[in-house]
């Protein structure tokens, strides 16, 4: 399987994405420690910064990587915002999910992240093979949820009791976006 790494910047109107340089390592360890900014909706554990380091380095090679792919800046700046990511979730269906957080509070509630995982999934369709694009999140992640049908992904269900965090488990909901539909929507991909 080919998955895309992370080589370039991808231009947006408002975002860029980049990848990630040795001094957003920092910035970006401490989202992912921020219980705020991971949780309610997702599992937190603390890592070691070296692990977190090593993680962010092997990403571009490991297609099984929950590490950043790509840092996402303002246009008009070069500092982190937040971070997106893909992943190949299962070893035999011909997909790959999309994961975002914007870190940086200040940002959110701005469009940043619809713009971001746009980029991300039309820099998925351009150089993978991949035909369809997918995504999961917790069911009362209700931003998270918009965020994904403004870039045009579309509910295709919901895994009951699939993720253990917070001390119950939470419903997750599937999304999926098709090649045939991106084009559609984008008829310059």
């Amino acid at each position: 399987m080919i998955v895309a790494g992370s080589a370039s910047v991808l231009p947006g109107t408002r975002v860029q994405l980049r990848p990630a340089a040795a001094d957003d390592a920092r910035r970006i360890f401490a989202w992912y420690n921020d219980p705020e900014i991971v949780a309610p909706y997702d599992r937190f554990s603390v890592d070691t910064f070296e692990e977190f380091e090593r993680s962010l380095r092997e990403a571009p090679g490991d297609p099984n990587s929950l590490a950043p792919r790509f840092v996402v800046a303002l246009r008009d700046g070069d500092a982190p915002i937040g971070v997106v990511g893909h992943y190949v979730p299962h070893p035999v269906l011909e997909t790959v999910d999309v994961w975002y957080v914007i870190g940086d509070r200040r940002a959110r509630r701005k469009g940043y992240g619809t713009e971001a995982v746009t980029l991300l999934v039309q820099h998925l369709f351009a150089s993978t093979p991949f035909p369809r694009v997918g995504a999961t999140v917790d069911v009362e992640n209700r931003a998270s949820l918009l965020l994904l049908e403004r870039v045009g992904f579309q509910r295709e269900g919901v895994l009951r009791s699939a993720l253990f965090h917070h001390a119950r488990w939470h419903d997750i909901a599937v999304y999926g976006l098709i090649r045939d539909d991106w084009a559609t929507r984008h008829p310059t991909v």
